[in-house]
Protein backbone atom coordinates (compact mmCIF):
# COMPACT_ATOMS: atom_id res chain seq x y z
CA UNK A 1 0.00 0.00 0.00
CA UNK A 2 2.74 2.42 0.90
CA UNK A 3 4.47 1.74 -2.43
CA UNK A 4 1.57 3.32 -4.35
CA UNK A 5 1.71 6.51 -2.31
CA UNK A 6 5.51 6.64 -2.58
CA UNK A 7 5.35 6.34 -6.36
CA UNK A 8 2.63 8.95 -6.62
CA UNK A 9 4.19 11.29 -4.02
CA UNK A 10 7.98 10.80 -4.12
CA UNK A 11 9.60 11.99 -0.90
CA UNK A 12 12.03 14.19 -2.80
CA UNK A 13 9.18 16.28 -4.20
CA UNK A 14 8.55 18.74 -1.37
CA UNK A 15 8.00 21.83 -3.49
CA UNK A 16 4.93 24.02 -3.17
CA UNK A 17 3.18 21.97 -5.86
CA UNK A 18 -0.06 20.09 -5.29
CA UNK A 19 1.83 16.82 -4.96
CA UNK A 20 4.47 18.23 -2.63
CA UNK A 21 1.95 19.69 -0.21
CA UNK A 22 0.19 16.38 0.11
CA UNK A 23 3.40 14.44 0.59
CA UNK A 24 4.30 16.79 3.42
CA UNK A 25 0.90 16.21 5.03
CA UNK A 26 1.30 12.44 4.74
CA UNK A 27 4.89 12.33 6.04
CA UNK A 28 3.91 14.40 9.06
CA UNK A 29 1.97 11.38 10.36
CA UNK A 30 4.22 8.53 9.39
CA UNK A 31 6.54 6.52 11.59
CA UNK A 32 8.86 4.10 9.81
CA UNK A 33 11.28 1.74 11.45
CA UNK A 34 14.66 0.72 10.13
CA UNK A 35 13.65 -2.66 8.72
CA UNK A 36 12.98 -3.45 5.09
CA UNK A 37 9.58 -3.80 3.42
CA UNK A 38 8.34 -7.11 2.13
CA UNK A 39 7.97 -8.94 5.42
CA UNK A 40 5.43 -8.71 8.27
CA UNK A 41 7.10 -5.83 10.05
CA UNK A 42 5.97 -2.59 11.66
CA UNK A 43 7.05 -0.33 8.82
CA UNK A 44 3.77 0.97 7.44
CA UNK A 45 1.96 4.09 8.49
CA UNK A 46 -1.26 2.18 8.10
CA UNK A 47 -2.39 -1.24 7.03
CA UNK A 48 -5.74 -2.98 7.31
CA UNK A 49 -5.72 -6.01 9.59
CA UNK A 50 -8.31 -8.62 8.70
CA UNK A 51 -8.68 -12.35 8.95
CA UNK A 52 -8.69 -15.16 11.51
CA UNK A 53 -6.03 -13.95 13.92
CA UNK A 54 -5.97 -17.31 15.72
CA UNK A 55 -5.52 -19.40 12.54
CA UNK A 56 -2.89 -17.55 10.52
CA UNK A 57 -0.36 -14.72 10.68
CA UNK A 58 -0.44 -12.30 13.58
CA UNK A 59 -3.25 -9.75 13.08
CA UNK A 60 -4.62 -11.76 10.15
CA UNK A 61 -3.41 -12.24 6.60
CA UNK A 62 -4.56 -8.97 5.00
CA UNK A 63 -1.57 -6.89 6.09
CA UNK A 64 0.97 -9.25 4.52
CA UNK A 65 -0.93 -10.26 1.36
CA UNK A 66 -0.30 -8.52 -1.97
CA UNK A 67 -3.23 -6.22 -2.72
CA UNK A 68 -4.37 -5.34 -6.24
CA UNK A 69 -4.90 -1.82 -7.56
CA UNK A 70 -8.65 -1.46 -7.91
CA UNK A 71 -8.36 2.13 -9.14
CA UNK A 72 -5.05 3.99 -9.56
CA UNK A 73 -4.33 7.31 -7.81
CA UNK A 74 -6.24 10.25 -9.23
CA UNK A 75 -7.13 13.79 -8.24
CA UNK A 76 -10.68 14.12 -6.94
CA UNK A 77 -12.19 17.23 -5.32
CA UNK A 78 -8.78 18.54 -4.33
CA UNK A 79 -7.60 15.21 -2.89
CA UNK A 80 -5.61 12.28 -4.19
CA UNK A 81 -7.59 9.04 -4.06
CA UNK A 82 -6.72 5.44 -4.84
CA UNK A 83 -8.36 2.10 -4.06
CA UNK A 84 -6.79 -1.29 -3.42
CA UNK A 85 -8.53 -4.67 -3.27
CA UNK A 86 -7.92 -8.08 -1.77
CA UNK A 87 -10.01 -11.20 -2.39
CA UNK A 88 -9.90 -14.73 -1.05
CA UNK A 89 -7.58 -17.15 -2.79
CA UNK A 90 -6.31 -20.68 -2.27
CA UNK A 91 -3.89 -19.56 0.45
CA UNK A 92 -6.51 -17.72 2.51
CA UNK A 93 -9.09 -20.49 2.09
CA UNK A 94 -6.62 -23.03 3.48
CA UNK A 95 -6.49 -20.95 6.66
CA UNK A 96 -10.07 -19.75 6.62
CA UNK A 97 -12.59 -21.21 4.18
CA UNK A 98 -14.70 -18.14 3.37
CA UNK A 99 -15.15 -15.96 0.30
CA UNK A 100 -14.69 -12.21 0.61
CA UNK A 101 -13.51 -9.06 -1.09
CA UNK A 102 -11.90 -6.11 0.69
CA UNK A 103 -11.72 -2.60 -0.74
CA UNK A 104 -9.24 -0.21 0.87
CA UNK A 105 -9.69 3.40 -0.24
CA UNK A 106 -6.95 5.91 0.60
CA UNK A 107 -7.75 9.62 0.34
CA UNK A 108 -4.91 12.05 0.91
CA UNK A 109 -5.66 15.74 1.42
CA UNK A 110 -3.60 18.79 2.29
CA UNK A 111 -3.87 18.17 6.04
CA UNK A 112 -5.82 14.94 6.38
CA UNK A 113 -5.73 11.26 5.51
CA UNK A 114 -8.91 9.19 5.20
CA UNK A 115 -8.78 5.38 5.15
CA UNK A 116 -11.92 3.46 4.21
CA UNK A 117 -12.29 -0.30 4.48
CA UNK A 118 -15.20 -2.06 2.77
CA UNK A 119 -15.79 -5.74 3.57
CA UNK A 120 -17.90 -7.77 1.15
CA UNK A 121 -19.09 -11.30 1.86
CA UNK A 122 -19.05 -12.84 -1.62
CA UNK A 123 -19.81 -16.38 -0.45
CA UNK A 124 -22.96 -18.28 0.49
CA UNK A 125 -22.42 -18.44 4.26
CA UNK A 126 -21.99 -15.81 6.97
CA UNK A 127 -18.70 -15.35 8.79
CA UNK A 128 -17.23 -13.51 11.77
CA UNK A 129 -14.15 -11.32 11.59
CA UNK A 130 -12.19 -8.66 13.43
CA UNK A 131 -10.45 -5.73 11.79
CA UNK A 132 -8.00 -3.04 12.81
CA UNK A 133 -6.26 -0.05 11.24
CA UNK A 134 -2.56 -0.43 12.03
CA UNK A 135 -1.80 3.30 12.51
CA UNK A 136 1.66 4.25 13.76
CA UNK A 137 2.39 7.86 14.60
CA UNK A 138 5.78 9.50 14.62
CA UNK A 139 6.69 11.35 17.80
CA UNK A 140 9.87 13.15 18.71
CA UNK A 141 9.67 11.82 22.27
CA UNK A 142 7.14 9.25 23.50
CA UNK A 143 7.19 10.88 26.96
CA UNK A 144 5.65 14.02 25.44
CA UNK A 145 2.84 12.22 23.59
CA UNK A 146 -0.65 11.54 24.96
CA UNK A 147 -4.20 10.63 23.93
CA UNK A 148 -7.38 12.41 25.03
CA UNK A 149 -10.93 11.12 24.72
CA UNK A 150 -10.47 7.78 26.50
CA UNK A 151 -11.35 8.86 30.04
CA UNK A 152 -13.96 6.67 31.81
CA UNK A 153 -13.76 3.97 29.13
CA UNK A 154 -13.31 0.30 29.95
CA UNK A 155 -10.16 -1.23 28.51
CA UNK A 156 -8.67 -4.69 28.20
CA UNK A 157 -5.07 -4.71 29.44
CA UNK A 158 -3.31 -7.34 27.36
CA UNK A 159 -0.09 -6.86 29.31
CA UNK A 160 -2.02 -7.84 32.48
CA UNK A 161 -3.46 -11.07 30.99
CA UNK A 162 -6.63 -9.41 29.68
CA UNK A 163 -7.72 -7.78 32.92
CA UNK A 164 -10.42 -5.14 32.43
CA UNK A 165 -10.10 -1.72 34.07
CA UNK A 166 -11.62 1.75 33.69
CA UNK A 167 -9.40 4.55 32.41
CA UNK A 168 -9.24 7.37 34.98
CA UNK A 169 -6.90 9.75 33.16
CA UNK A 170 -7.97 12.64 30.95
CA UNK A 171 -4.67 12.41 29.05
CA UNK A 172 -3.35 8.89 28.55
CA UNK A 173 0.47 8.78 28.53
CA UNK A 174 2.72 5.82 27.81
CA UNK A 175 5.40 5.20 30.48
CA UNK A 176 5.92 1.45 29.96
CA UNK A 177 5.09 -1.62 27.86
CA UNK A 178 1.53 -0.79 26.82
CA UNK A 179 -1.08 -2.86 24.97
CA UNK A 180 -4.66 -1.88 25.77
CA UNK A 181 -7.96 -2.23 23.91
CA UNK A 182 -10.34 0.60 24.80
CA UNK A 183 -13.98 -0.39 24.22
CA UNK A 184 -17.05 1.60 23.13
CA UNK A 185 -14.98 4.62 22.19
CA UNK A 186 -16.30 7.98 20.99
CA UNK A 187 -16.02 8.70 17.29
CA UNK A 188 -13.37 11.37 17.90
CA UNK A 189 -10.17 11.26 19.94
CA UNK A 190 -7.04 13.43 19.85
CA UNK A 191 -3.45 12.20 19.76
CA UNK A 192 -1.17 14.92 21.13
CA UNK A 193 2.56 15.48 20.72
CA UNK A 194 2.96 13.60 17.45
CA UNK A 195 3.74 14.52 13.81
CA UNK A 196 7.04 16.01 12.69
CA UNK A 197 6.30 19.24 14.61
CA UNK A 198 5.01 17.58 17.80
CA UNK A 199 1.50 18.68 16.95
CA UNK A 200 -1.91 17.12 17.49
CA UNK A 201 -3.94 14.78 15.28
CA UNK A 202 -7.69 14.28 15.41
CA UNK A 203 -8.82 10.71 14.74
CA UNK A 204 -12.42 10.51 13.55
CA UNK A 205 -13.84 7.02 13.09
CA UNK A 206 -16.90 5.36 11.60
CA UNK A 207 -18.06 1.89 12.69
CA UNK A 208 -14.89 1.29 14.73
CA UNK A 209 -15.94 0.92 18.39
CA UNK A 210 -12.46 0.12 19.73
CA UNK A 211 -9.15 1.94 20.02
CA UNK A 212 -5.93 -0.01 20.60
CA UNK A 213 -2.99 1.83 22.16
CA UNK A 214 0.37 0.08 21.89
CA UNK A 215 4.06 0.64 22.52
CA UNK A 216 6.42 -2.29 23.24
CA UNK A 217 8.81 -0.25 25.44
CA UNK A 218 12.47 -1.07 25.95
CA UNK A 219 12.69 -4.75 26.85
CA UNK A 220 10.09 -5.98 24.37
CA UNK A 221 11.52 -3.78 21.59
CA UNK A 222 14.90 -5.48 22.05
CA UNK A 223 13.24 -8.89 21.75
CA UNK A 224 11.38 -8.05 18.53
CA UNK A 225 12.98 -9.00 15.24
CA UNK A 226 11.32 -6.17 13.28
CA UNK A 227 11.83 -3.32 15.72
CA UNK A 228 14.96 -1.32 16.60
CA UNK A 229 16.06 -1.36 20.23
CA UNK A 230 15.40 2.35 20.75
CA UNK A 231 12.59 2.91 18.26
CA UNK A 232 9.89 2.68 20.92
CA UNK A 233 10.94 6.22 21.92
CA UNK A 234 9.70 7.72 18.64
CA UNK A 235 6.53 5.72 17.94
CA UNK A 236 2.98 5.71 19.27
CA UNK A 237 0.48 3.22 17.89
CA UNK A 238 -3.18 4.31 18.16
CA UNK A 239 -5.37 1.95 16.18
CA UNK A 240 -9.09 2.17 15.40
CA UNK A 241 -10.68 -1.24 15.14
CA UNK A 242 -13.39 -3.78 15.79
CA UNK A 243 -11.44 -6.23 17.95
CA UNK A 244 -12.93 -6.59 21.44
CA UNK A 245 -15.61 -8.76 19.85
CA UNK A 246 -16.05 -10.04 16.28
CA UNK A 247 -18.31 -8.64 13.58
CA UNK A 248 -20.77 -10.94 11.81
CA UNK A 249 -21.48 -10.38 8.12
CA UNK A 250 -24.14 -12.30 6.23
CA UNK A 251 -23.88 -13.81 2.77
CA UNK A 252 -23.94 -11.10 0.10
CA UNK A 253 -23.69 -8.30 2.66
CA UNK A 254 -21.34 -5.30 2.74
CA UNK A 255 -19.93 -3.43 5.76
CA UNK A 256 -18.08 -0.10 5.77
CA UNK A 257 -15.44 1.17 8.21
CA UNK A 258 -13.31 4.32 8.12
CA UNK A 259 -10.98 6.62 9.98
CA UNK A 260 -9.81 10.15 9.15
CA UNK A 261 -6.59 11.58 10.55
CA UNK A 262 -6.54 15.39 10.55
CA UNK A 263 -3.70 17.66 11.62
CA UNK A 264 -4.85 20.26 14.16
Amino acid sequence: MSEILEKRFPAADTSSSFTGRRMQASSAFVWCNSFILGKPCNTFLFSACFGPWDKGPQHGFARIKRWQVESPPKEEDGNIVCCLSLSDDEETRQMWDYQFKLLYTIQLGASSLTLKLTVQNTGNKEFDFTTLMHTYFRTGDISHASISGLEQLTYIDKVADGKEEVEKREFVVIPENYDRVYKNCPSEIIVKGVTEKSGDVLIKTHNFPDIVVWNPWADKAKAMGDFGDDEYKTMLCVEAGYVSKPVTIGSGSVLHFSQTLSML
